[in-house]
């Protein structure tokens, strides 16, 4: 499987836009959120981390070369709009809020971030074979090894002490614990509360 000649500058494009919008931005939001004391779009920034984390799984699952990394990377997409969308009560207490910047900058950014991830969604849905594919063939693939280097790189400059296979394990424990957090909010607690958040 040949990789096209614009891949790989679309690989980092989609890495540097991911940075951006789904870690600087929130965090931003998340402190600004906290000193300008607004409760409401603080709930659902630390509920939109919990559903995110699973990106930071996903980069420990390509640092380690296993394949599901693909998989969860393209199921974030789909939880990270859902989870700012989702919640009918905190929907309301931001509507209601008076105009300020901070309303303003997570208005702008909540709907950015769904862009993003809905059409990376998509776009993803190509790649989604490399899932399937043996950790070797994967590296040997061209078309799917591409998207291993950012985190390969990333692990060279942050985690340069760290072996890919810990950092594998340590990803897919983090995975099962993710997974069985939210088998419990999907299977028990959402028929509950519904969609409403005040208890999350």
């Amino acid at each position: 499987m040949q990789s096209p000649p614009w891949l790989p500058s679309v690989v980092w494009t989609d890495y540097r836009l991911a940075v951006l919008f789904t870690v600087l931005f929130p965090l931003a939001l998340l402190i600004w959120a906290f000193v300008q004391k607004s409760e409401s779009i603080q709930h659902l920034l630390i509920i939109y981390w919990r559903v995110a984390s699973l990106l930071a799984i996903t980069v420990g699952l390509f640092i380690a070369a296993i394949p599901l990394g693909f998989l969860t990377g393209w199921i974030a997409k789909i939880l990270i709009p859902l989870s700012l969308w989702f919640w009918v009560d905190l929907n309301y207490e931001i509507n209601e809020q008076p105009k300020s910047q901070l309303k303003l900058a997570f208005s702008a950014w909540r709907w950015g971030v769904t862009f993003y991830t809905v059409v990376g969604a998509i776009a993803a849905i190509p790649v989604l074979q490399c899932a399937f594919l043996p950790s070797k063939q994967l590296i040997a693939q061209p078309f799917c090894s591409i998207w291993l280097q950012p985190p390969w790189i990333f692990k060279q400059y942050f985690m340069g002490g760290m072996k890919p296979y810990t950092i594998g394990l340590l990803s897919t424990l983090a995975l099962v614990i993710y997974i069985l957090y939210l088998g419990y909010f999907v299977f028990v607690r959402l028929g509950k509360q519904g969609r409403s958040a005040t208890s999350v």
